[in-house]
This record gives structure tokens, sequence and C-alpha cells, in this order.
């Protein structure tokens, strides 16, 4: 009881005559009078300085809802944020096709992280060849969902302490949500055309962690991606490729890393990627011919979407939508899903390339664009893929219908058994069963 409440009898009943309006029964004797609360009416107003209540039967925002709430809030993107908070934004915006306004948010939570980031290689390199503890003889004692800034502290703390080993453990354990938000960085790079600046990205969440598995797969992918023709660079990634099914044998990754790695191998023994495909362009030409993509596996670095200069993207996003351009944009979605039922995916990703940029939450170009790369057998098509499945996997399951509709069964099949590979918990799933059984 509070100090002062009046004692309170074993076994007081509370007399229904005696009880205070709206009270299941009357207050104990001597318990101080309560006044009386008339009900307050739905929607009449709350007494002023009343926080506000909430409407249990309101729905949360969608995502569409939540980023336009975002879009309007004046000076948000310029405000300082916590580490925590610009990564969640970036995040919303990466998995809904935003990728530039992505880029931006994650660059403010990577500018929050690199003090712990720094701290950590700091004392790795005290280390030298010391292994780090496993993290029940570091003890760090984070808790789920403690902030970066609070985990860096204590990680100073044991640090100044002299415990040298336990604070590099637990530096490298707070650095988890950290390399989420460098691979994340990455794909948007990647994604916006900027081969470079993500290779970059992928490297330092190598840098923390060389054997990380999407970190791994990402590097070595764009390498062989874009460095066809450097025998060196090849090798290299074929290093990181074996590496990733020498860690993590089970990893969903670790099929596609096999046979990139031998792919390398052929490539590096024909002297470059030129030189192997002219060596397989019969076997490219029949394999077209049955409507396979995968003797396009490898394509020339020429053929990969071009970086995007400021100057293009001002030009995008100052170009005035029209009726005519947004008929035109169709228009290349409906002839890129042509061209994908015909095993064209090299037209498709064309034509895809130049819708996106106009309409980035386009679910249709985005899952065409995604099945294009995967028919290609780009090494960065998985991760295109896992975004629009991500953005919309409805979209992704609709293009299939697409492609059956236009006498392409064999590949709606591929996609949907793909999706339904991908998406294990797919809300639509009985439906997708239903369309494989067929």
């Amino acid at each position: 009881m509070p100090p002062g409440h009046p004692t309170i009898p074993p076994g007081t009943q509370a007399s229904p005559t005696t009880a205070a309006p709206g009270s299941a029964g009357a207050l104990p004797e001597g318990h101080p009078t309560m006044p009386a609360s008339a009900p307050v009416a739905p929607g009449a107003p709350l007494p002023q300085g009343h926080p506000p209540v909430s409407d249990a039967n309101k729905l949360p925002p969608s995502a569409e809802e939540l980023m336009k709430q975002l879009d309007s809030t004046e000076g948000l993107r310029e405000r300082e944020k916590t580490f925590e908070i610009a990564s969640s934004l970036g995040k919303l915006y990466y998995t809904n096709g935003r990728n530039a306004e992505a880029l931006s948010y994650l660059a403010q939570a990577q500018a929050q992280s690199d003090g712990a980031r720094t701290r950590f290689l700091a004392l790795k390199k005290k280390l030298g060849k010391t292994p780090l503890l496993s993290l029940a003889e570091a003890n760090c004692g984070f808790t789920p969902g403690q902030t970066l800034d609070a985990m860096d502290a204590a990680v100073q703390a044991r640090a100044k302490s002299g415990d040298i080993a336990g604070a590099a453990t637990c530096a490298r354990a707070s650095l988890e949500p950290v390399l989420d938000v460098e691979l994340l960085r990455g794909n948007a790079l990647y994604l916006q055309g900027d081969s470079v600046a993500s290779l970059k990205a992928y490297a330092r969440v190598l840098e923390v962690e060389p054997k990380h598995a999407e970190g791994l797969f990402s590097h070595a992918s764009l390498v062989f991606e874009t460095q066809g023709e450097n025998l060196q660079a090849l090798k290299s990634a074929r290093e990181g490729f074996d590496a990733l099914v020498a860690v993590h044998p089970q990893s969903p990754r670790a099929p596609m890393a096999r046979e990139l790695s031998q792919r390398i191998e052929e490539t590096v023994k024909a002297g470059g990627r030129q030189k192997w495909l002219a060596s397989r362009a019969a076997d490219r030409r029949v394999r077209l011919s049955q409507g396979q993509a995968q003797a396009q596996v490898g394509a020339l670095p020429s053929d990969a979407p071009r970086p995007l200069t400021p100057e293009m993207v001002d030009a995008v996003k100052n170009t005035e939508r029209t009726p005519e351009l947004e008929a035109g944009l169709a228009k290349l979605v409906d002839e890129g899903e042509e061209h994908l039922a015909r095993g064209r995916y090299q037209e498709a990703l064309a034509n895809y390339t130049r819708v996106v940029p106009f309409q980035p939450e386009n679910g249709r170009a985005k899952a065409g664009m995604a099945w294009a790369l995967v028919g290609l057998g780009r090494p960065m098509g998985a991760r295109v893929w896992s975004v629009a499945l991500q953005g919309d996997a409805g979209a992704v399951e609709k293009l299939g219908d697409t492609l059956l509709a236009k006498g392409d069964a064999k590949g709606a099949k591929a996609l949907w058994e793909k999706l339904s590979q991908d998406v294990p918990d797919y809300p639509n799933k009985a439906a997708l069963q239903a369309k494989l059984s067929q």
C-alpha cells in the first residue's frame, strides 16, 4: 500500500450499495472518497495534457505509407541520427527498391559506426596472431536490442582495464549489425551501377570478418563479373568462393560458389573471359536455341549495366512524368516480358534497366530484371533476385503467370520453383504449389 493508506481488514467485501460510480464494488471503510468520473464518449476530446490514446483497431502503416510520411518530414535526411535509426531507415528504403535514399541513410549509419569498427581493428591488431575468445569465454553481457553506442562503451571500458582479448571479442560481437549495413550498402551501390564502390563496401565486411559468408560470396561474385580479363583478380575471386565452401559448406550459397569456382578455373585456363566465350560459342548457340541462358553466364563486362553518373541521376529526377513517358515505360516492361518468355535475357535486361531508374518501385520491372539476371547466370543475379523477393514476392509469382501465358511453361515452372525454395514461408504457398503440380 502507498504510505498513509488506510488499513484494509482481511476479508473485507465490497458492497454494491456503496459502490462508486463505474466501479465493481464499494470502497473499504475509511477509504478516501474517489471522485466520480463520467464515461468519455467515443471521439470526445481528451482532457488538456492527456497523453494520446492509440486506436487498438487501427492497423499499422504500410511500408509505402510510412515512406510517404518520412518523405514529407522536412530535414529528416540531414538530421543527425543514431546508428539504429539510420540503419532502420536505410533498410526500409532498400527493401522497397529506393536505393538512392537507402544509400543516404546507410552512409549515415556507417559514419556512426566507424568509431566502433576502428576500435575493433586496433584491438585485433594488438592481439596479433592470438585468436579471439569464444563469446562464452568473453562473457560480454550484451542484451538483445542494446545500442551500438552502449556496447562500444562497454568495449572501451574493458580495454581500459587491460582485457584486450575480451575487449576485442566483444567489439567483434557488437559489429554484427554494422556488417549488415555494409552488405546492404554494397548491394544498393551495385544496383545503382557503381561496382567500384560496391566492391569497397564488401571488402570492408571482409576486413572485419574474413570468413563472412555473404561477404565472401558478394565480393567474389562482383570481382568475377567485372574483372573477366584480369587473371589475377579471377584467381582471387576463386579463392573467395572456395573459402565460402570450406567454412560454410551448408550455406545456400555453397552450390553456386562451387559452380562459379569451376567456371573461373576454366576461364583462367582459357586465358580470360573473351577467349573462354569464344571456345564455348558453339555450345552457347545450342543452349540458346533451347531457351537456356546458361551459356550467357559470364557475359562480357560491356554488357553490364553502366554506372549512373550524377548528371544521369539528375536527368532522371528532373524528367517530367508525362503520360507519353509512362506509356513508353509500360511498353518497355511488356517487351521485356516478351523477351524473357523467348529466352532473350540480355534484351530483357536492357529494357528493364531503362525502366527501373524512373520507376524504382515498379514490382513488375524489378521482378523481370531479377529473372533476367538469373537467366543470364550473372553472379550478382542472386543478390538482385533476393531484393525483388523482399520488395514484392507477389510480383515475382505473377511474372511466372505472364511467362506461362506467353507460352514459356518451362520458364514459369523454374521461376515458381525458385520462389518456393527461396521464400519457404511465402503467404501464397498453397496456390504456388498448386501451379507447380499442374
